[in-house]
């Protein structure tokens, strides 16, 4: 019998309970929101056949997050990693990243811009066996949107177009934070953005694996914040986005 005919599909792996998906959420100030964004998490019902774990990296938080995660690191299923001094999204991903024990990787923002019950819907490519990597979309059929700020969706799509062009994908939304990665595949990559560079620098690299991905796009709901409410990544992040995209393409 050859490797080919003894391989588990995703499918047949679902059906049989063997596929285990990752949460890992970076957390910095949220105290706000983090009780019901883990509760949210928590209560997805997972298409039958997917188990979870969720990782927590708080990224030196000092508004009162860390008393609540004590809590909620009690939970089920729940794993809290403390990092004493703030590194950014990117630093609080590579340490979750490196304790993940998911056959898939999916990232969750701790605020409530996301909801948690799209991750069935990013699944989904997944368990049919026609994706190894799932990216969100604010920007194609989904949910509901929240309008916000004119110049961010001018960026992003800027962004979007440099890395497509650069990678000869054709995604919509790079800087989404809903991405599921084949752990496999993650670890085939070395990580160094330490803030939101993150995001165009995964997406490059994976891209550019050899053989290369299939990249699948869900349609998801999105609530974004404003500055007063907690929103964090400003217009000196788009440029250093621009940068990575340059420097990950021609000089890494």
């Amino acid at each position: 019998m050859t490797d080919t005919q003894t391989q588990t599909t995703p499918v047949q792996a679902a059906a049989k309970g063997l596929i285990s998906l990752t949460i890992v959420m970076p957390v910095y100030n949220e105290v706000r929101y983090i009780d019901e964004i883990v509760e949210r998490v928590l209560a997805v019902n997972l298409p039958e056949g997917v188990t979870r774990e969720l990782i927590i990296v708080d990224d030196g938080s000092k508004d009162g997050t860390r008393d609540k995660l004590a809590r909620i690191g009690q939970l089920p299923g729940v794993r809290v990693i403390l990092h004493e001094q703030n590194t950014g999204k990117g630093g609080a991903l590579h340490t979750a990243f490196a304790q993940a024990k998911g056959d898939y990787v999916l990232v969750q923002d701790a605020d409530l811009e996301y909801s948690p019950s799209d991750i069935p819907r990013l699944l989904e490519p997944v368990i049919s066996g026609n994706a190894e990597v799932v990216f969100g979309s604010r920007f194609i059929s989904g949910g509901s949107r929240r309008v916000l700020y004119f110049w961010h969706s001018v960026i992003n799509k800027y962004l979007t177009l440099m890395t497509d062009v650069l990678t000869n994908l054709n995604l919509s939304d790079m800087e989404v934070c809903y991405k599921l990665i084949k752990r496999d595949l993650l670890q085939k990559l070395t990580l160094r953005e330490k803030r939101f560079g993150f995001e165009p620098e995964v997406t490059l690299k994976l891209a550019r694996l050899r053989p290369k991905p299939r990249f699948f796009e869900v349609g998801i709901s999105y609530a974004g914040r404003t500055y007063a409410e907690g929103k964090k990544i400003g217009l000196k992040d788009g440029f250093r986005a621009l940068w990575c995209l340059l420097r990950y393409a021609f000089f890494d």
